[in-house]
């Protein structure tokens, strides 16, 4: 139903965010993307037709590969030749990075004609703003810090579902002695910060995880509380299976579903492979908070608007941000991808219970101040920073490196990237 309401409202959309500058038919879009694959291109597929539905004419330039470092390569040579995309797929930093080279057209003319400042939450508007000005647009909210659980097996260890870390650690000793894998784990660099990350939030909570993932603060790196965060990342270690090195994210998911391993850390993206095996939240698995502190890291996909000629370009873009946060597309991208919508303010009728979940938790952190960007998906800093976190959690991960050594080359690699 929601796609069918959406079709009908494109067309009515197309006339207002036109502005009177052309008519609903001259409006052209070229969309620089990396979503090629499943329930991704599902999503983008639908934003095509609504666009085209209201008279635009879609130009898809999607480009697979590297988590959009190949996308990066591409756009970096389109703008260099003066033949920028209308609008692309970048996430955090990156966004500002583009502002402020002054490649970043201007959207607070839509904003303001459709009320962004009130449905977005303020992290998020941080992040798709630049010196007050809107200069991209946020397609949805994935929050990283989840735990999955498989009932089953906490239940035949006889623990319960953790609430801190030394819960985790406790239940993880039971579940080891059972002869059961605690956690699954694919051993590569962004899934160690992920874990990393929500180890920070838990035991340092929100004000010392922007301290030092996003303030980056060298009296808060070298802390005894990040070192109780290495301490901590070496008992995880020794609660994965022997073969998690290189093993990628969704592998280790099923390794959750089909009973090898107990508990998972991961983004909601994780959703997409129980709900793919027909499993229901709340039975077959179980999605909580990651242990600790409470909080909310947030990760989020947007499309950045550049600086386009001509008057179809110009009035594409316009049509193309006023659908992408309309409630319709939000509800039916985020079904697709399995995060939740940007605003605020759609229906949870849709979504399941871990979404809805998602919903509440974020409103809650809003409120209490805790909902903080993802360091791991380059959300909270560039990309050099966020490098050396990786490369030092990492190699902590992997080698014997004391949590005291961890924390010095922490602060060090950090220096360099800056």
């Amino acid at each position: 139903m929601a796609h069918i309401r959406a079709l009908s409202t494109a067309v009515a959309i197309g006339g207002l965010v036109a502005l009177g500058s052309a008519p609903a038919a001259a409006q052209t879009a070229e969309v620089l993307h990396y979503w090629t694959s499943g329930g991704e291109a599902r999503a983008v597929a639908a934003l095509q037709q609504e666009f085209e539905a209201a008279g635009g004419t879609w130009i898809d330039s999607p480009v697979a590969g590297g988590g959009g470092d190949a996308q990066a390569t591409v756009l970096r040579a389109r703008v260099l030749a003066g033949d920028p995309p209308t609008a692309v797929q970048i996430k955090g930093p990156n966004i500002q990075d583009w502002a402020a080279e002054g490649a970043l057209a201007n959207l607070d003319e839509v904003a303001a004609a459709e009320g962004w400042d009130e449905i977005l939450p303020p992290l998020l508007r941080d992040i798709v703003t630049y010196e007050g000005h809107y200069v991209a647009v946020p397609v949805n909210i994935h929050r990283v810090n989840w735990l999955w659980v498989n009932p089953a097996l906490l239940e035949q260890a006889g623990v319960a579902v953790p609430t801190t870390w030394d819960e985790f650690n406790a239940a993880a000793d039971a579940l080891l002695a059972a002869g059961i894998t605690p956690l699954a784990h694919g051993g590569q660099p962004w899934q160690d910060a992920t874990v990393f990350e929500t180890v920070v939030l838990g035991l340092g909570g929100a004000d010392f995880y922007r301290q030092a993932l996003v303030d980056l603060d060298p009296d808060a790196l070298t802390s005894d509380t990040m070192i109780a965060v290495f301490e901590q990342m070496r008992r995880l270690s020794g609660y994965v299976d022997p073969n998690f090195p290189g093993r990628e994210w969704n592998l280790a998911t099923r390794m959750v579903m089909n009973g090898e391993a107990a508990m998972q850390i991961m983004g909601d993206w994780a959703k997409g492979e129980f709900a793919a095996a027909e499993l229901q939240p709340g039975s077959d698995y179980l999605c909580v908070p990651t242990p600790g502190a409470a909080g909310y890291i947030l990760n989020s996909d947007s499309f950045a608007f550049f600086k386009v000629e001509g008057e179809d370009r110009i009035a594409g873009q316009r049509l193309l941000a006023s659908l992408i946060l309309g409630t319709d597309f939000q509800e039916t991208f985020n079904l697709f991808k399995g995060s939740i919508p940007a605003r605020n303010d759609v229906p949870p009728d849709a979504f399941d219970a871990c979404a809805v979940r998602s919903m509440d938790d974020l409103a809650q952190a809003v409120a209490a101040d805790s909902l903080v960007p993802s360091m791991a998906h380059e959300i909270a800093i560039g990309r050099a920073a966020r490098g050396a976190f990786l490369d030092v959690v990492t190699e902590h991960f992997n080698s014997d490196m004391t949590a005291e050594e961890a924390v010095e080359r922490l602060v060090e690699e950090v220096e360099l990237a800056q």
